[in-house]
């Protein structure tokens, strides 16, 4: 029988090694995984390089991952807000490695990992210091600069309810990175409301098929009868 559920989101993290490679889900605070960020945190593990739209809102989630000095590097579009209070203090001290991604390619580039693909070509970016170093292409009259796609070891997501066979539905706007960083790990850990029983969810509003979640947790609410 097929049971992707993990009694607590300690247990869902225990393997993240030092070294790897996270994606966590989220936009702002909008579908980020709180609970298994703060799994992680409590597991430990260092030198992490994290893939995310931007670099931590205040002292939770994310922000608290920096705070904890667990991350070596980190990918995302947007490190300065004015709440990134943490990220900046630890950039300006030289202590954490910045990978500045437009967000469109961000999206992009983890959409390319998950298809498989082995590049992409895109116009953002041409002609400025983040295509420094990188190739660039003429295509139909337009100029283009290659990108690679964005891989990770680990993906922590958030959505609303999901079965034990992995299969996710998302909460509005909380949807935001999670379905595409779950095709582009080699591991995805889902972070859910409940687990509901298999033929609970309309098949037609499932957005991430189990295929891409290894694991899932329920937080906040007791898990239901699977069938």
């Amino acid at each position: 029988m097929i049971d992707k559920s993990v009694a607590s989101a300690e247990a869902a993290v225990a393997d993240i090694f030092d070294g790897a490679r996270v994606m966590i889900g989220g936009f702002g605070t909008a579908g980020m995984p709180d609970q298994l960020i703060d799994a992680l945190i409590a597991h430990g593990a260092k030198d992490l390089t994290i893939i995310n739209n931007n670099a931590g809102n205040g002292d939770t989630g994310l922000a608290a991952l920096l705070k904890a000095k667990r991350v070596r590097k980190i990918v995302c579009s947007f490190p300065r807000q004015s709440d990134s209070y943490h990220f900046d203090a630890l950039y300006h001290a030289g202590e954490i490695e910045l990978e500045l991604v437009p967000q469109g390619n961000l999206a992009a580039r983890i959409q390319a990992a998950g298809a498989g693909l082995g590049a992409i070509y895109t116009p953002t970016g041409y002609g400025t210091l983040l295509a420094d170093g990188k190739e660039t292409r003429e295509i139909d009259g337009r100029q283009y600069v290659l990108e690679y796609p964005i891989h990770a070891d680990f993906a922590l997501i958030k959505a609303l309810h999901g079965d034990r066979w992995g299969n996710l539905v998302y909460r509005k706007t909380a949807r935001n990175f999670g379905p595409i960083m779950a095709m582009a790990a080699k591991c995805t850990i889902a972070q859910v409301s409940d687990i509901v029983p298999l033929g609970a969810l309309d098949p037609e509003g499932v957005v991430t098929p189990g295929i891409f979640v290894q694991r899932l947790v329920a937080i906040g609410n007791a898990v239901r009868a699977a069938a």
